[in-house]
């Protein structure tokens, strides 16, 4: 809603001071694109998903579980009792609410480790994201995601990156 409303002004400014919308240098970028792929970005990123591989490992070990019981299951459904199949029928059920817990929980460990990388790296980005806006003497910046449509000679986000690659500490 406020990304459309801000989308609005900027067309509606656009429509009413052509001269001086000629003289405004307009950009796009993403921050998080321009964080997360910097180099120190991608370091921290494989940090993360190295601290949780075995948690995935653990969760693609019970899918393969899961799995081998329904083909159980299937495969020997006319010769098991009614009791052995309730039993698997059970243990399947268990086994795929404990799977979708522990997805649940891998995914907001996955979202706050990406949180706390944007948080470590937001210094750095502001401190480069100001220089390049007193040095291209920039008038507005736009996320992507609020455009419909925009040209890629707009795009500063790969500049962002280069300079946060060079102003590694």
């Amino acid at each position: 809603m406020i990304k459309n409303v801000m989308a609005m002004l900027v067309l509606a400014s656009m429509a009413m001071a052509p001269a001086a919308v000629a003289e405004m240098k307009i950009v796009v970028l993403d921050p998080v694109r321009a964080i997360l792929e910097s180099d120190e970005g991608k370091v921290l990123v494989d940090a993360a998903n190295k601290e949780m591989e075995s948690e995935q490992n653990e969760l693609r070990g019970m899918a393969e579980k899961i799995q081998e019981q329904q083909t159980k299951l299937q495969k020997d459904g006319e010769i098991l009792s009614d009791s052995d199949k309730r039993k698997i029928v059970k243990e399947i059920e268990s086994m795929q609410a404990d799977l979708q817990f522990g997805s649940q929980k891998l995914q907001k460990t996955a979202q706050d480790k990406r949180q706390e990388i944007l948080q470590t790296l937001a210094p750095k980005y502001d401190t480069v994201l100001k220089d390049l806006i007193q040095i291209d003497q920039i008038d507005m910046i736009l996320a992507p995601n609020s455009l419909q449509y925009s040209n890629d000679k707009h795009d500063i986000t790969r500049r962002v990156v280069e300079k946060l690659n060079e102003a590694r500490d």
